[in-house]
């Protein structure tokens, strides 16, 4: 039977309980294109329990390979247009002319009801997370082992043309400027190696203090007993 310990007000809080009654926490990864970020996420996805993807609405066209409603959900600008207005959006950004956003209700529900949510999401977005949910976020930057590595992995790809990927490299510059304002890097030059590290992340945070609204609860049962204990030998 699991330990379980009674706090001053009288309410039995279970190990399992302490452990399981916690928010959920948003895994945020981001990267320069080419850096196998996605990969790691689906890996993480097919994996792990209790993780679920953040399904981001874009305006740009959809890729041969994609599916709505997995991958994106695939809106007009006009449609956009009217959820940032109505602050229906936790974050968005323009990335490469197109626009990517986050619509806040599902994230909240999740979070709240102790479901992590993966978000696969560029630098902008990262940061409007940030000065909306800092302490929910754990921000992960992933960088390819070189750039001949990288440039190789987009054109292995062979959903862009010349000049998207041209657009995309120019983009790294900047982005990869930006890796001392992330919680974590990983450097995917093993993929099986990048994942194990990103994943021994994700269980870390799970077991932070700040999560668990139960821990100090079932602690100070377990302090209440043995001081009972304690005074009953005395």
């Amino acid at each position: 039977m699991a330990d379980q310990g009674k706090p001053h007000g009288g309410t039995v809080v279970t190990a399992d309980e302490a452990e399981s009654h916690r928010r959920g926490l948003m895994l945020v990864l981001s990267s320069p294109s080419g850096a196998g970020k996605s990969t790691i996420a689906r890996l993480l996805l097919e994996r792990e329990d209790n993780l679920e993807l953040s399904i981001s609405v874009t305006t740009r066209p959809r890729r041969t390979s994609e599916i709505d409603g997995v991958h994106y959900h695939f809106i007009t600008r006009e449609r956009f247009e009217q959820m940032r207005d109505r602050g229906e959006l936790l974050e968005w950004a323009e990335v490469h002319g197109n626009y990517y956003a986050t619509p806040r209700d599902p994230v909240e529900k999740a979070l709240g009801e102790g479901r992590d949510v993966l978000f696969d999401i560029d630098i902008q977005g990262t940061f409007q997370l940030y000065d909306r949910m800092r302490e929910d976020v754990v921000s992960v930057f992933i960088l390819p082992p070189s750039i001949a590595e990288m440039k190789s992995r987009l054109h292995r790809r062979a959903e862009d043309t010349q000049e998207v990927i041209l657009r995309r490299l120019k983009t790294a510059v900047g982005e990869m400027r930006h890796w001392t304002e992330y919680d974590y890097v990983v450097v995917n030059e093993d993929l099986s190696r990048a994942y194990e590290a990103v994943r021994a992340i994700l269980k870390a945070e799970r077991h932070k203090r700040a999560r668990s609204a139960a821990i100090g609860p079932f602690i100070e049962g377990m302090v209440g007993d043995l001081e009972g204990e304690l005074s009953g030998e005395g």
